[in-house]
């Protein structure tokens, strides 16, 4: 007989169970906390979504040699089209490996601002950061004028903290930077990039040399005829790919108010640029500065879109803090208010792997961890239907 430990979360009006062993939607949802409302994310039973516009925070295409005349535009990347992330993740038999040979279209992966990552190879076969696409960022506009990276993000670690993940494989693996979950330093990685963690759970790293990120997809995913993860988010652009142009050094980058961008460049000598924006209906317009004079380019594409409203109601970390982190000891608990320490029905303390390692009836204000793994770890109170969590580090 199997024995699994449940999870109970609120989802909206929805209560969805976890078993003992799947991700814990809470520890992918902390990942992404520190950029959002930019990124909003939510769940079912097998997949955790994250939704975004396709553009980050930071500047963008700056540093770029080898440029293919996209710049980067919205793409609602949100509903029916968001990014689906595997709660459940398997390893495969014989890890598929991320090359110049298997997914060549797509993500491979999602950032935690939102921002999807592709295959180091473009879909001509070659590295795109040795060939010069890659801005200072690590990304470049797609086809569809969609703006991805194809290396590690390593820079979201300012942001993120270095303890988390700063995205996630669409097979369902985390993705550190140059720590360990437990904050030492990075161990040495196999041949996928990766390793399993303390907390028995596997994970890749980025590093700033090839493979980057993932060396080959550990998890089981579905790769289909076009040689693209599935299911997989759609960019959508609003007018024709244009080519390569030869000899074009992106200089600058900036934006026109919160609906446009300025790019220039050099080239033979000279300094040009392209002028773009687009209005809520989804008209743009492209404006083309070159020695010869401006040619004026009008598409009608996709309205703007707008973010959802964060439904999430598993963490409410702000009704009590949970000290020191990183704990190694013990945890200790302390409430912002004594009418909900009173009303506390329950702490519970969950591994990463959404398995229960302590739990007691009412409120108590220290849990001993110096018997457990080091690792990511969340710590639950129960106040009738509200559940509130906060990460904590045992190091």
């Amino acid at each position: 007989m199997v024995s699994f430990s449940m999870l109970l979360y609120n989802f909206g009006k929805k209560q969805v169970f976890r078993a003992a062993g799947v991700t814990n939607p809470g520890f992918l949802d902390s990942a992404f906390a520190p950029f959002k409302p930019a990124v909003n994310t939510r769940w079912d039973n097998t997949w955790f979504y994250v939704e975004s516009k396709g553009l980050p925070d930071h500047s963008m295409m700056t540093g770029i040699t080898s440029w293919q005349q996209q710049v980067p535009i919205f793409h609602c990347y949100i509903g029916s089209n968001a990014w689906s992330i595997p709660l459940n993740p398997v390893k495969a038999a014989t890890p598929v490996p991320v090359n110049n040979k298997h997914f060549l279209r797509g993500a491979v992966a999602i950032a935690a601002n939102g921002i999807p990552i592709f295959n180091p190879y473009t879909n001509t076969g070659v590295d795109a950061y040795l060939d010069g696409q890659l801005d200072n960022w690590g990304g470049h506009s797609g086809r569809a004028d969609d703006y991805h990276y194809h290396i590690a993000p390593m820079f979201l670690e300012a942001k993120s903290g270095p303890v988390t993940p700063i995205g996630f494989a669409l097979d369902g693996y985390a993705i550190y930077g140059g720590k360990e979950p437990d904050g030492t330093a990075m161990k040495a990685l196999d041949a996928n990039h990766g390793h399993t963690g303390s907390d028995g759970r596997y994970h890749y790293h980025g590093t700033a040399a090839a493979p980057y990120m993932i060396g080959n997809m550990v998890g089981v995913v579905n790769e289909d005829t076009t040689l693209q993860i599935v299911p997989q988010a759609v960019a959508k652009g609003v007018r024709p790919a244009l080519t390569p142009l030869k000899g074009a050094t992106i200089t600058g980058f900036h934006p026109n108010g919160s609906n446009g961008y300025t790019l220039i460049y050099t080239l033979a000598g000279a300094t040009d640029s392209i002028v773009y924006s687009w209005d809520a209906s989804g008209k743009f317009v492209y404006d083309f500065y070159t020695p010869a004079g401006k040619n004026t380019q009008n598409y009608n594409g996709k309205a703007v879109c707008q973010m959802p409203s964060s439904t999430d109601k598993l963490s409410k970390p702000s009704l009590f803090q949970a000290f020191p982190n990183p704990a190694s000891d013990v945890i200790r608990l302390s409430m912002t208010t004594a009418s909900f320490q009173r009303a506390v029905s329950s702490v519970a303390l969950y591994n990463s792997g959404g398995a229960c390692v302590f739990r007691k009836a009412g409120f108590v204000s220290a849990i001993q961890v110096q018997h457990l793994p080091k690792g990511i770890y969340f710590v639950e109170l129960q106040k009738g239907e509200t559940r509130s969590v906060t990460k904590v580090v045992l190091k």
